[in-house]
């Protein structure tokens, strides 16, 4: 199928939807007729990308460009150019949004849009379709009247419906300035017109969606609409049906509880940025947060409500050190959300927080996602090892298969143990990827019983009870560990080697 102009991103999963790119072909008008979406992944070969893209002929191609598919994107875009240089490449999203830090990528392309896209995209193809030659490189994006957009949910396929996230929003920007985030650039939160927004939720529900992930950035802002939204879908519960918020810790009042305690377990999942406890750096970084009440909050939805708890930390911001780092993760766990997200900060373009570069010496990676490398207070040994620290916990932490190991590992300390046993598995095997669950098992004894001290029939049962729980396969072989324990400087002291010998 040919088509003048393509929309296009590359998604870090299949799972994923370009949300974007349908607001834009929403919003194309007279030129929608000539246009189509097509979706890939980060995982697929540029080269494949470019080919499939060009079989349709297309006069112009629009890629939304991201943190996390930029240099994927970038490969895809020198292709294209080098193979088709007629075509007209149009790229906007997040990473090209600030004209005074834009990526090398924006070189390669015809024009790139700054900001909201669906005015600026729609005007930029109709006078290169008739033939003109638009003389800005960079075009700020012109912001809509929410009232006046066009929706893009009738652009979810049956496919997409089937067996992939739907993304929605009820409302668009955020009110706070917290200095880590693009939306603290936002003026403040604009809704959409509520019946509408819920008609479309409506259609969505008829054609089968069960799975709505809100991107909204503060959900229960306005409270009066978070209880209407949350009573039209609890009107419509089903066993299969998911619905996924970003909400404000520190709010929560008595109207959102009566409805929350609701819903059955397991529909609801809450994602929560705590990021820190530490007052001194939340207001260095502009965070606005109520630390008791976010506390009081995260203790009521745990024992209240069945909903899963997604709460979030940054390590590595301004002024921030591996002693006050683990005071708040010790404070998260004691609060006992079934996840916890720890985030390595990033340098994202445009974002208020790179002020403070010069001043605490933040040093990012100049390869996307430009995690940080090293700070005043944070050198590049610990900053690796809190990477394999978030990694492991991924693994163990957060994957819910250890559900009897994990009070043993943490005890009474929960940070410092946990980077202990993060610190000996990666001595044991030198990497935090492509472990079988089953070694993972035996790692994990091999370290409880040596350098952690664990009992080898406690750790043995309580290993056993959470690996027959996991349903795999296999006899684990707990009783050898046929590797040592390795100290932090990578020689075994006199004490490990007795244990290995006794063993």
């Amino acid at each position: 199928m040919t088509a003048n102009i393509l929309l296009t991103t590359l998604n870090a999963r299949y799972m994923h939807t370009a949300f974007g790119l349908r607001y834009l072909y929403a919003n194309l008008g007279d030129l929608r007729s000539q246009a189509l979406v097509q979706e890939f992944t980060i995982q697929q070969r540029p080269i494949d990308i470019a080919e499939k893209l060009l079989q349709s002929q297309p006069v112009i191609i629009g890629f939304s460009v991201y943190i996390w598919n930029v240099t994927e994107t970038s490969e895809v875009i020198a292709l294209i150019k080098t193979i088709a240089p007629r075509v007209k490449v149009i790229v906007g999203g997040p990473e090209v949004s600030f004209p005074a830090d834009l990526p090398e990528v924006c070189d390669r392309v015809d024009h790139v849009i700054t900001g909201p896209g669906e005015i600026s995209f729609r005007s930029l193809c109709r006078q290169i379709l008739a033939g003109e030659s638009p003389l800005n490189h960079v075009i700020a994006g012109e912001t809509a009247d929410l009232k006046l957009l066009k929706p893009p949910y009738p652009f979810y396929s049956d496919e997409d419906i089937r067996n992939r996230l739907i993304y929605v929003e009820a409302s668009r920007g955020c009110p706070f300035k917290c200095e880590f985030c693009l939306s603290s650039l936002d003026k403040t939160a604009m809704p959409f017109e509520l019946e509408s927004f819920l008609q479309e939720m409506e259609l969505l529900y008829l054609r089968g969606a069960r799975n709505f992930k809100f991107i909204d950035r503060t959900f229960n802002l306005k409270v009066s609409t978070s209880v209407a939204i949350l009573e039209f879908f609890l009107a419509r519960m089903t066993d299969d049906l998911y619905l996924h918020f970003e909400v404000i810790p520190d709010n929560l009042p008595g109207k959102l509880k009566e409805i929350l305690v609701k819903f059955p377990p397991n529909s609801l999942q809450f994602e929560i940025g705590v990021q820190t406890f530490d007052p001194e750096i939340q207001k260095l970084i502009n965070r606005k947060q109520n630390n008791q009440k976010t506390c009081e909050n995260l203790r009521w939805l745990r024992k209240n409500t069945g909903a899963h708890i997604h709460a979030d930390l940054i390590f590595g911001l301004p002024g921030d050190k591996l002693e006050n780092f683990a005071r708040s993760f010790d404070q998260l766990v004691a609060l006992n959300p079934q996840e916890i997200q720890l985030g390595i900060l990033k340098r994202l373009r445009g974002a208020p927080i790179n002020r403070h570069t010069d001043r605490y010496r933040l040093r990012y990676n100049p390869i996307a996602p430009y995690n940080i490398l090293t700070t005043r207070d944070i050198d590049f040994a610990t900053m690796q090892r809190i990477n394999r620290f978030a990694r492991y916990w991924d693994m163990i932490g957060n994957s819910g298969r250890f559900h009897q190991t994990l009070p043993l590992i943490l005890g009474n300390d929960p940070f410092n143990r946990f980077l202990q046993l993060s610190d000996q598995l990666y001595s044991q095997i030198g990497s935090t990827w492509k472990i079988s669950l089953k070694r993972l098992f035996e790692l994990l004894y091999t370290v409880l019983t040596g350098q952690m001290k664990i009992k080898p029939g406690i750790a043995r049962k309580t290993l056993s009870l959470d690996y027959e729980r996991s349903g795999q396969k296999g006899r684990l072989e707990l009783d050898c560990p046929k590797l040592k324990v390795i100290s932090r400087t990578g020689v075994a002291n006199k004490r490990q080697q007795k244990h290995l010998r006794t063993h």
